[in-house]
């Protein structure tokens, strides 16, 4: 069986608890759907990734955690493999969101480059991950 490390425990337990906030983003956009906020198209269309982007890869980042333990990477490509999915977990979401906030937005805000920086992060993890699974 796969005993995960310190680190590993640690950023898991900080990532499932980040995944209440998912929960409360799932609140916001019932009200958004329903009229309750008022939202643009534009506001609504960026308030939905922002939501899924956080859930689909608070999951796949914590399988890159478990998956980490199993290869022999060390330093900061350990920490790059285990948390980058985390990592965009949190930027690209906060710049779907972020970006669309304001009243009547129609375009992102500056924010939106939040996106990009949160992919590097996805991408950035994904193949350090994968190599090392690789060269296990």
């Amino acid at each position: 069986m796969l005993e995960l490390s310190p680190a590993a425990l640690t950023t898991a337990g900080i990532a499932l608890l980040a995944a209440v906030t998912v929960t409360s983003g799932g609140y916001f956009m019932t009200q958004v759907v329903t009229a309750k906020v008022p939202a643009t198209p534009f506001q609504t269309s960026f308030y939905r990734a922002g939501h899924a982007h956080a859930g689909v890869f608070i999951v796949l980042g914590l399988v890159c955690l478990v998956l980490t333990e199993a290869t022999g990477l060390t330093g900061a490509w350990a920490w790059l493999a285990r948390t980058g999915v985390l990592v965009a977990a949190i930027l690209m979401p906060a710049g779907f969101f972020l970006s669309a906030l304001g009243r009547g937005r129609q375009r992102p805000s500056r924010l939106v480059l939040l996106l990009p920086l949160g992919a590097a992060f996805l991408v950035a993890g994904l193949v350090t991950l994968g190599v090392g699974l690789l060269t296990v």
